[in-house]
């Protein structure tokens, strides 16, 4: 892609432009030779959480009174984008899950004991870990969380389940909202724990195989009579409900960055591939119709990199981004399939060939606009602010 489409000169600094190189060679040596196999093994090797630890890359947005980088926003976004511009989205999917969507709890509402117990490992990549919120009966509506957890002198008893959990099966640690108050409405009532895979009660339930993110593991928890220790309360009872709307909002801006990622690489594939495949006489390239179309696709990514950042400084300035962040959600997966759409299109029956670049990317980006809130849910959640 055109040195003229960098656009970090405008948002990044030279620390964030440091932490680029950094992912992007880590992307280049480490990860793109072995991904593969990780897509035929269903999930990224313990080996690769450690790595990213001994690099500090999985507490990049955690304070450096907690054991973490004490970077912001930004740096969480620019490792979402680099993992995703590396092609594969389960791996992306599996490493942020940990970094940017489940231990973040911890260092926002956790205690100094807590901290203590749990940060160290997860830092370094020897506790892995993974967030519990989807139900069977609950996607995008958190307040049908039906999972309850009733307290017991020192200890709160779950019972319930939740599905569609990326690292399900690898996970050490869980970080799980539970209904604590069955009078409560809306978002009041909710509660979040940290719950361990050894907890008493506790158990994995069906494995899922999945039309894209091959290398990310996904499967079902389950809570039966689980007793997890008081201790294990996450802030406030009754409060988990707006301890995960909080999270959401970086969650989103981290799915947008991996969209960014995923999508870049899909036209830097088809730019390739447009240049050299011959066809009537000249090459796909030589055709008008192709390449306005991929013009036109890489100036709609370059608005919304372009928008992604400016929200990313927003939120590390500690402005909110609850609006943002929804359109981020909405819109950015929205341009990220129909530019794959497109790519796939382009490389034609090598495009619908399993394992090929742009194949792959097309289906690991149709998730990002279901997972972690579905782009009509955003655009009404938009709609509400306006």
């Amino acid at each position: 892609m055109s040195d003229t489409l960098n656009i970090d000169g405008a948002f990044l600094s030279e620390e964030h432009r440091l932490l680029r190189d950094q992912v992007q060679r880590l992307v280049r040596e480490e990860i793109q030779p072995s991904a593969d196999q990780w897509e035929e093994d269903g999930r990224v090797p313990d080996s690769v959480f450690r790595r990213l630890g001994e690099l500090g890359l999985l507490g990049l947005a955690f304070p450096e009174a907690d054991g973490g980088s004490g970077m912001d926003a930004v740096a969480s976004l620019i490792l979402n984008e680099e993992l995703g511009r590396s092609g594969y989205g389960g791996p992306t999917a599996g490493l942020t899950v940990h970094t940017d969507m489940s231990a973040l709890h911890l260092a926002r509402v956790g205690t100094a004991e807590q901290k203590a117990r749990f940060l160290p490992r997860i830092l370094t990549g020897e506790t892995i870990c993974a967030l519990g919120v989807t139900e069977p009966a609950g996607g995008s509506d958190l307040t049908r969380i039906a999972t309850t957890a009733r307290r017991e002198d020192d200890t709160y008893i779950l019972n319930g389940s939740k599905t569609f959990i990326t690292n399900a099966n690898i996970a050490d640690v869980f970080f799980v909202i539970a209904r604590t108050s069955a009078e409560a409405r809306g978002g009041s009532g909710f509660s979040l724990f940290v719950v361990q895979r050894d907890t008493p009660g506790f158990s994995n339930g069906e494995r899922f195989k999945k039309t894209g993110w091959h290398g990310s593991d996904t499967g079902e928890l389950r809570f039966d009579e689980a007793r997890v220790p008081a201790a294990n309360l996450l802030g406030e009872e009754g409060r988990g409900f707006y301890y995960m709307m909080k999270g959401l909002d970086h969650e989103r801006l981290c799915a947008a960055g991996q969209v960014l990622g995923l999508a870049q690489a899909a036209i830097d594939h088809t730019l390739e591939w447009t240049r050299g495949r011959q066809a009537f006489g000249g090459v796909l390239w030589d055709l008008q119709v192709i390449r306005h179309e991929m013009a036109k696709l890489a100036t709609e990514l370059l608005a919304a990199r372009a928008f992604t950042y400016l929200v990313a400084m927003k939120a590390a300035r500690g402005e909110p981004i609850q609006m943002e962040g929804a359109m981020l959600k909405a819109h950015v997966p929205e341009l990220g399939n129909r530019i794959a759409y497109k790519c796939v299109q382009y490389h034609g029956g090598g495009g619908y060939i399993h394992g090929t670049p742009v194949e792959r990317i097309s289906r690991d980006l149709r998730l990002l606009s279901i997972g972690g809130g579905a782009s009509e849910v955003m655009y009404d959640e938009v709609a509400k602010r306006l």
